[in-house]
């Protein structure tokens, strides 16, 4: 049976050049944001190029999840799914998940609403993925009887060796050392929108070390961050 590997994350994490490392494996092919055009199709947010990616993506979720639970395009045996978990709206429904195995990426809220808000100026909690996260942990706990796996991208960044050998580990896969470096550029397995957010992460070979942030949440956002800081809190204490 291929591995169905749905890795959850939210905005303004390293989702994408984790996204890189898996999919230099020759075992394993990738899918880029599949829910993203349901989401912006539904909440009509003005995201960069959403025409573009209406008209290129698959924008029906039950089609989307067909395809996710489906035959794994190329026969691999790793399907991985790039997900943001802002994406899983309350209208799709959850069932179809239990077919998929489940990772967690996680990082700092401080760290992440500081970038969010660069691009989406007042963002709600739910914007952050978080509470998403939450939500589709405790499911997949509930589920298996086993609390699924979870990463810091920090833990990633500073030490990406054992904490990938500790991923697919997790997952019940061999460690591929082609995980630690890729090839700089454009994939076509990206979605249509890389080119307003994949910038770095096409000139990117490898994970680059961890540089913490010194800028500090604003008032006016104290109360989504101190709702981040508890979601991000629940998750956090389970990590590998």
């Amino acid at each position: 049976m291929p591995l169905r590997l749905a890795v959850w994350s939210g905005p303004r994490n390293i989702s994408t050049a984790l996204m890189r490392s898996w999919g230099n494996r020759a075992d394993t092919v990738v899918v880029d944001e599949p829910l993203y055009a349901h989401y912006l199709k539904v909440t009509r947010l003005p995201h960069p190029g959403v025409e573009e990616i209406l008209a290129r993506h698959e924008s029906d979720w039950r089609k989307v999840a067909e395809t996710l639970t489906g035959p794994v395009p190329g026969g691999k045996a790793i399907y991985y799914q790039k997900h943001m978990a802002h994406h899983l709206l309350p209208e799709i429904e959850r069932g179809w998940l239990s077919r998929l195995t489940h990772v967690f990426l996680i990082r700092d809220p401080k760290e992440m609403l500081t970038s969010l808000m660069k691009v989406l100026p007042e963002p709600r909690v739910e914007d952050t993925g978080l509470p998403q996260q939450v939500e589709l942990f405790e499911r997949v706990k509930a589920e298996t009887g086993a609390a699924p796996p979870v990463f810091d991208s920090k833990d990633l960044l500073d030490a990406p060796e054992p904490m990938l050998r500790a991923m697919c580990a997790s997952v019940g896969v061999a460690f591929d050392p082609a995980m630690l470096n890729w090839p700089a550029g454009p994939r076509e397995t990206d979605g249509v929108w890389a080119k307003h957010w994949y910038g770095e992460v096409e000139k990117s070979t490898g994970f680059k070390p961890f540089r913490p942030k010194d800028e500090a949440v604003p008032e006016r956002l104290r109360a989504v961050y101190e709702r981040c800081v508890e979601l991000y809190g629940i998750l956090s204490e389970r990590r590998v």
